[in-house]
């Protein structure tokens, strides 16, 4: 278990979170900024596409987007940017935007490549990600990275794709019914782990174009209800907002000691809520029936923006405005805490507990898309079926189960994606760059 700790440290240490942010930079340049130049196209415009229907053999780009944004909007966009904010302070919700735009131009690129050199499956439907742009974009000697990624990401999909969601459900249901003095009994945790998978495998064995139907609907009405309460709670506490604000911006550039940490938990925690560089949500993108890479790209941006800029900056902010962090309490409790003098205790326990349940089971459904992506990519679509199977029956061993360890290795599994496929993004990112300037300067990008 230590060895274990000390590998998972370092993967994920401060070299790794450089080389995010250097690769992001660097597409930042070879896209022509398109995070800053073409910001309001990227928004405006994947808003616009929302309205656009579905093909045949795939999923509408809205619904792409939604999987996509279900595989990262999770819990910690609430629970892990408390956790952030309690040990690095209030900076680091800027050092989040900071690595949130960083971010934004590598997840355009991937999406983009990911579009740009996608296939069709055996079902079918449009099948793309790192592994096949690695495999179609690059010399045969790049293929075993290919391989190293789909393996890292079927097998991690297992751990943080199915047992951690499951068991975040278990915990999350677990503390509303103390809350309301329910006594749930010691087969509860069973009781929900296999409710959890076989709603997972009523939507998974129906393959890409009822996930996108799902995710169609779930994913925009869990982000806009929680949205809408913590709306609520800075309506009440406006007058804090802009001091917040101004304390946020202060305390990230405050020349001291914790100015390290606070950057740190900064670019750590939107690094992971966004995934941006992992290479997981391009597999949704590329399922997209939308035929321009460019324009499926900057859906990308729109996603890596509702992530960490809307949801995760929201928040942060209901933590500060209510002044909940430095009580002391679990970070669980602090989101319950932060909606408090709005809705009540009661109430406001049973929004943290059903916002936690609802991201984690979208967070769920998605990565059982991105395992099956990966597993099909590797031994053919014969295997799906059972892996799919498999994929659900760990949910039920997460409700149950101490997951620490798995923890550890999902975070070694996702150093395994994430390096093949920042290596492919710089080795292509000339594809990008072509790709970008030819749509921009034909008419449609006009």
């Amino acid at each position: 278990m230590e060895a274990l700790e000390r590998v998972a440290s370092e993967v994920w240490g401060p070299v790794a979170l450089a080389v995010f942010s250097l690769a992001g930079l660097y597409m930042t340049y070879m896209s022509g900024g398109i995070q800053f130049v073409r910001f309001g196209r990227c928004i405006g415009g994947t808003l616009k596409n929302m309205t656009r229907g579905g093909g045949q053999g795939g999923m509408s780009g809205f619904q792409a987007l939604s999987t996509a944004l279900g595989g990262t909007v999770g819990t910690g966009n609430v629970a892990g940017v408390t956790l952030a904010l309690a040990m690095g302070g209030p900076g680091v919700l800027f050092w989040m935007w900071v690595s949130a735009f960083i971010g934004m131009a590598t997840k355009y690129s991937e999406v983009l490549l990911a579009v740009k050199f996608r296939v069709r499956n055996a079902a079918g439907e449009r099948a793309g990600g790192p592994m096949y742009y690695i495999r179609d974009g690059l010399s045969k000697a790049w293929r075993p990275l290919a391989y190293i990624f789909a393996l890292a990401g079927a097998l991690a999909a297992f751990g943080m794709g199915s047992a951690v969601p499951s068991g975040e459900i278990r915990s999350a249901l677990s503390t509303l019914c103390t809350e309301v003095n329910v006594n749930v009994g010691d087969d509860f945790p069973l009781a929900i782990g296999l409710v959890v998978a076989i709603l997972s495998a009523a939507v998974l064995l129906g393959g890409a174009s009822r996930l996108g139907s799902v995710t169609g609907l779930l994913v925009p009405f869990m982000s806009l209800a929680y949205i809408a309460a913590c709306v609520a709670v800075l309506c009440v506490n406006c007058d804090k907002i802009l001091l917040c604000i101004k304390e946020i911006v202060t305390s990230a550039l405050e020349p001291r000691a914790a100015l390290g940490a606070c950057a740190a938990w900064g670019f750590r925690r939107g690094t992971f809520s966004n995934e941006a560089g992992l290479g997981s949500s391009p597999m949704a993108h590329a399922a997209s029936t939308e035929r321009d890479c460019v324009r499926q790209g900057m859906a990308g941006v729109f996603e890596v923006f509702a992530d960490t800029i809307v949801i995760c900056t929201l928040t942060g902010l209901t933590l500060l405005v209510t002044d909940v962090i430095g009580t002391g309490e679990p970070t669980t409790q602090l989101n319950v805490a932060s909606f408090a003098g709005v809705f009540g205790g009661t109430a406001s326990a049973a929004i943290i507990a059903v916002s936690i349940a609802l991201f984690a089971f979208s967070s769920l459904l998605s990565w059982g898309f991105y395992g099956a992506c990966c597993c099909e990519f590797l031994f053919g679509a014969r295997s799906l079926t059972v892996y799919r199977v498999l994929f659900c029956s760990a949910a039920v061993i997460g409700a149950v189960a101490k997951l620490d360890v798995v923890w550890l290795l999902s975070d070694v599994l996702n150093a395994f994606m994430a390096a093949p496929n920042l290596i492919a993004l710089v080795a292509l990112s000339g594809t990008v760059r072509r790709e970008t300037r030819q749509y921009f300067n034909s008419k449609k990008g006009a």
